[in-house]
Parts: structure tokens; sequence; C-alpha cells
């Protein structure tokens, strides 16, 4: 008896330590989050402080969430082999302006914007109004370590199949013609995207379209026409963020345009850019768009096809491209 008595208490025993251990343990967890959660708050603070005053500085995720440590802008560049100096005398003469729109994965983007930077080029870059403040903190701090790359001047609730998908790019297309860089194209491309070619080869092929703009596309398929046939309504917020097709009919579009599809992903001149923010045919054009589906894959491409349009391609199928 005095065997089994021994051995109840030393099970009690053990039962009441490990029960002691994992409470303490799950104290020592919650202490730790709180510790974080308070010092991300006031990393936070500090990052908005110092975005107000103008000052330069780069916070990464791991910093915003584990620690103070800061990374220059120097150190920045040189990890990530940032390009700083142009490499050739045809990329100098031949500057690109790029459109990003983005709304998440900071490394994903960071990566894009890594592989197209070249020190000649301009970039502006649109962040959804969708995204978090730490997201749009962390691309305004990145951005600040470069001196031809900036946010747009007007941000958008970006509904992809939306209108607001080509305002959010027109916003941009503003603050680059106003740019000191005297770029040749626009190219625009989202957070997703990667080059397949260096920026040389990248102006090498542009060159082959003598000043014209590229969007490839064709007319309205029969099983693409309710996009623009029928009217849509976009829904921003607070929850969801959808485009609804409605059953009432459109009017014809504006100045008897004919109306094609294609890619939403263009290369455009700046003679045609500025065009497309002045003219009355564009701007009309726009408008008659607002209501349709997916307008960014047809607006591009019917202003290029129609013509009387700068550097526009009526009949792209016939332009060759010289070697």
């Amino acid at each position: 008896m005095g065997l089994w008595k021994q051995c109840l208490f030393v099970l009690v025993l053990l039962i009441t330590l490990i029960f002691v251990l994992f409470y303490n343990h799950k104290l020592l967890v919650q202490k730790s989050i709180q510790r974080k959660t308070v010092s991300n708050s006031a990393e936070l603070a500090q990052v908005c402080n110092q975005i107000i005053k103008g000052e330069t500085f780069l916070f990464n995720k791991s910093v915003l969430r584990t620690s103070d440590r800061v990374i220059t802008c120097r150190q920045q560049l040189i990890q990530n082999h940032y390009i700083t100096k142009t490499l050739s005398e045809e990329e100098v003469k031949f500057p690109l302006a790029y459109i990003i729109v983005i709304h998440k994965d900071f490394e994903t983007f960071e990566r894009l914007f890594r592989a197209v930077y070249m020190p000649q080029n301009v970039y502006c870059i649109h962040v959804d109004k969708k995204a978090g403040l730490e997201f749009y903190v962390e691309v305004k701090g990145f951005l600040n370590c470069f001196p031809n790359a900036f946010l747009a001047s007007k941000m958008e609730y970006v509904v992809y199949p939306g209108i607001s998908k080509i305002q959010a790019e027109l916003n941009c297309m503003r603050d680059l013609v106003a740019s000191e860089v005297q770029w040749k194209y626009m190219i625009n491309t989202c957070g997703q995207d990667f080059p397949l070619k260096t920026n040389k080869e990248i102006i090498q092929h542009l060159k082959r379209f003598k000043g014209k703009n590229i969007t490839p596309g064709v007319l309205s398929p029969e099983y693409m026409i309710w996009r623009t046939k029928y009217s849509h309504e976009e829904h921003v917020g607070p929850v969801e963020f959808f485009v609804n097709r409605t059953q009432t009919l459109k009017t014809l579009p504006p100045h008897n345009l004919t109306i094609y599809f294609g890619s939403a992903y263009v290369a455009l001149t700046r003679e045609f850019i500025n065009f497309v923010l002045q003219d009355q045919q564009a701007i009309d054009l726009f408008q008659w768009s607002k209501d349709t589906y997916s307008p960014d894959e047809h607006f591009w491409v019917t202003l290029n096809r129609n013509p009387g349009i700068p550097n526009s391609l009526p009949n792209m199928r016939a332009f060759k491209i010289r070697h």
C-alpha cells in the first residue's frame, strides 16, 4: 500500500508540474505578443512621423514586426544589387516611364521594381486605396530611396474590371508628363508582372515600331460584345469591390468610334498620352466607358486603332517591323 501511495503522489506532482509549466509558457507568449504589438505601433507612428517630415528611410516587414533596426537606402541599393549607373548611351537617349499598379505583396513588387529599374527611367507607383496603412508606408519609405520613382499624386480604390483601373493609370500619366524626364514610351504593369527582357532589349524592341503605340487587339469578338452592349455598375466597398452587369443597353460609342478589344497592358508614346489627357474624343470615350466591363481592355486599343490620333496604328496587321 505504501508503494501505491508513493506512485500516486509522484503522478499528482508530475501533473501539477506540467500544468504550471504550460501556464507559465502561455503567459510568456501573451507578453511577447503584447510587446510586439506595442513595438509595431511605435514603429508605425515613427514611420508616419518621418513621412510627414519628408525624411528618407526604409523599413522592411521584419523591421516593422520584430526590431528597431533601420535599413538605409545605401544598404538597400547594395544588398539588392540595384543598377545605379546607366549601362549604355543607347539607353540614356531612350528613357522609359513605368506605371505600376499594386495592392499587396511588397516583396513581389520589390522584385519587379528591381528588375525594371534604371536610373535614367521614371516610375509612378499607384497603391490601391484598399491596401492597408502598413503596406502604403512600406512602399512610401522604399520609394524615398529612388529620386526617379514616386507615388501617384492621387490614389483610387481599384476595381480591376472597372473604370477605376484606367483612372489610376491616368492619375500616374498626369504625373509622368509633368516629370522632367523626357521619356519616349510609357509601359503599364501590375505588381504581379515580371520582365522577360533587359531594359536595353525592351527599348530596342520599342524602336522597331518607329514611334507608334503598341496596343495589341482585334475587332470586338461576338462573345465579348456584352461588355460594351450593356451598362455595368462598379461597386466600391466598404467590404466588397466588384462590377455588376445590368439589363440596360448602352448608347453607341461617341464620335462614331469603332470599338476594339485587346490587352490592358500597352506601350504608349508621350504624344498619345497627352492626347488621351486633353482631347475631347478620348475624354468622351472615357466617360462612355465608365459603365462598361473591363474598359482597360478596349479603351487604349480603340483609340490607337482609329485614324487621326497621334502615333496610332489603324491597320496594325499591315504594319511590319523592320529589323
